[in-house]
Order: C-alpha cells, then sequence, then structure tokens
C-alpha cells in the first residue's frame, strides 16, 4: 500500500471516529440508582425528589408507604430529563420536614436522612 493510499485509510477512519456518539459520557448513561436511609428516629411518611431548581415537587415517592427509622428504600432517579442533580424532601409522620439542595444522583450512591 503507498503513502497516498495510508493517508486516505487514515483520514476515512478518522472522520468515521468523529462521527460516533459516545454517549458513556452523557449524564444520562449514569446510573442513577441512590439508597436512601433513613437514620433521623422518626418515620418518613412522604419523599420528593425534583430536579434541582424546580419550581414544584414532584409525586411523593413513597406513595402509600412510610419509610421507618433504620430502613432503607433503593430510588431510581432516571426521568429521562439527563439531570443529574436534585432536590430531596422528606416529610415525616410528625409534620416536620428537612430538604437537601442539590444531590447529585449520578455520582452519590446512597444518601442518609439524619
Amino acid at each position: 500500500m503507498n503513502i497516498k493510499a495510508l493517508l486516505i485509510a487514515g483520514l476515512a477512519a478518522l472522520s468515521l471516529s468523529a462521527c460516533v456518539d459516545d454517549s458513556s459520557s452523557s449524564s444520562s448513561s449514569y446510573n442513577k440508582h441512590v439508597t436512601l436511609v433513613n437514620n433521623s428516629g422518626k418515620t418518613v411518611r412522604e419523599f420528593y425528589g425534583s430536579n434541582a431548581g424546580s419550581d414544584s415537587w414532584e409525586e411523593d415517592i413513597l406513595g402509600s408507604d412510610t419509610l421507618p427509622s433504620g430502613s432503607s428504600v433503593d430510588i431510581n432517579f432516571e426521568d429521562g430529563s439527563g439531570y443529574c442533580n436534585f432536590d430531596f424532601k422528606a416529610v415525616f409522620t410528625d409534620g416536620s420536614s428537612i430538604t437537601e439542595n442539590g444531590i447529585d444522583v449520578c455520582s452519590e450512591s446512597q444518601v442518609t436522612i439524619e
């Protein structure tokens, strides 16, 4: 194979590699499963997770379930948006609540309520 043919083959390979979608670096390819651990001493009645900076809370993730102190639950935050940063709100059976803002569910695999 001569130099000209090698250059053409090399340029073709380089052009093709530039067209490949490397979605491995996309936030949509991250594992967004988080284990929520309740170490608060109270039972969580409601739990919300919304995209960071959202004006409203999404639906109660626990639904009709509760999360007693000392228990945990696995939650998948893959919502199709590609966002990694979420705000969390836990509402306890006594009516009190706490919020945590800007949790990166793409890099955090466990969040503890204390």
